[in-house]
């Protein structure tokens, strides 16, 4: 009996599911499948949407200039740092000795080249080609011990790795010293939360439609539920090099995002949404009723598609395209 029961309350649930799939078919369509719409009266926008990422102005990637050993850490990954404050310093006895024997042969450069001076002092009308030619030797010799000595300072000024601003440590390669490093290889990375914004870009065809202080809704991936505001702040002269075809890139300011708790964090994707044009209170209908005839003309479908009207379209939004001419709200429209 208890099957029986079960088997006929299913019976009844496939039923009204199928009566209820039935009704919204009908509303939707009439008897020939044909499906219609009403002219409906509210808000059209036209919008961009682009995908781009969370940047931030003041980002740096920090690096040895010549290779070594790591003699000393100063910071860890969150790090709060301030402008100029030091980071880390390679071993520097062999860089010394590199800048103390270049200074010392600037030295002995000069006082050579001071000699032949006092040497050709008085000879300085009628100077021979062989007096000539060791002065002339003399001050080369003079000028390229002078290069490496501004070379050897450099690099011993360079052991030491400074903050370029305020900011926190994103990154650290080796965090303990004793680590032999190659140059060029990126060893820190700081970046100041508070400068963060959202970068896109456009191709020619779209940039020419936006401008700056324009207002944009962003989404991000990571907070897909919460939408923030934010407004052009920078469009860009010339093409991004980094992009295949001609487009420029777009800074997009977030409106009250201080970031301290560095919620937003760079390289987070999303899609920034820029309005384009808009009309309130206008008359719509669902783009996907819309037909173009061969000379491309618009036009729609009236009683159950037995007569077509020309209609001029006006803005045209992804779900929703401005119709004018002779309409009312309600009237009904057939699809093609």
């Amino acid at each position: 009996m208890r099957r029986f029961l079960k088997k006929k309350y299913i019976a009844v649930v496939f039923a009204g599911a199928v009566l209820i799939a039935g009704v919204w078919y009908f509303v939707l369509r009439d008897g020939d499948g044909m499906e219609s719409t009403f002219v409906m009266r509210g808000d059209v926008k036209e919008e961009l949407i682009l995908t781009g990422e969370v940047v931030a102005k003041k980002h740096a990637v920090l690096q040895f200039s010549s290779s070594g050993k790591i003699a000393w850490v100063g910071v860890s990954e969150g790090d709060r740092v301030r402008r100029g404050q030091a980071i880390a310093k390679l071993d520097t006895a062999l860089l010394n000795s590199t800048f103390q024997q270049a200074k010392s042969d600037l030295r002995s450069a000069e006082a050579t080249l001071e000699r032949v001076y006092d040497g050709v002092k008085d000879s300085e009308s009628d100077e021979t080609f062989t007096e000539k030619e060791t002065r002339t030797a003399a001050e080369v010799a003079k000028d390229k011990a002078y290069e490496n000595y501004l070379k050897a300072l450099s690099a011993l000024n360079d052991a030491t790795i400074y903050a370029p601003f305020d900011g926190v440590v994103a990154y650290v390669s080796h965090p303990n010293p004793g680590v032999n490093i190659i140059y060029n290889q990126a060893q820190y990375e700081i970046v100041d939360p508070e400068t963060i914004y959202f970068e896109v870009t456009a191709d020619q065809t779209e940039v020419v439609r936006l401008k700056e202080g324009d207002y944009v809704g962003i989404v991000l991936d990571s907070f897909s539920e919460k939408e923030f505001s934010g407004s052009i702040s920078e469009i860009a002269i010339s093409p991004s090099q980094e992009e295949i075809g001609v487009s420029y890139a777009v800074k997009v300011e977030f409106d009250g995002v201080s970031n301290e708790d560095f919620e937003y964090r760079l390289g987070m994707t999303g899609d920034a949404s820029f309005v384009l044009e808009e009309v309130k209170d206008v008359l719509y209908v669902d783009p996907k009723f819309i037909n173009r005839d061969e000379d491309g003309k618009s036009f729609v479908y009236i009683n159950k598609k037995k007569d077509k009207v020309e209609v001029e379209i006006g803005v045209e939004g992804e779900d929703r395209v401005e119709i004018k001419g002779d309409f009312n709200e309600g009237d009904l429209i057939w699809d093609d």
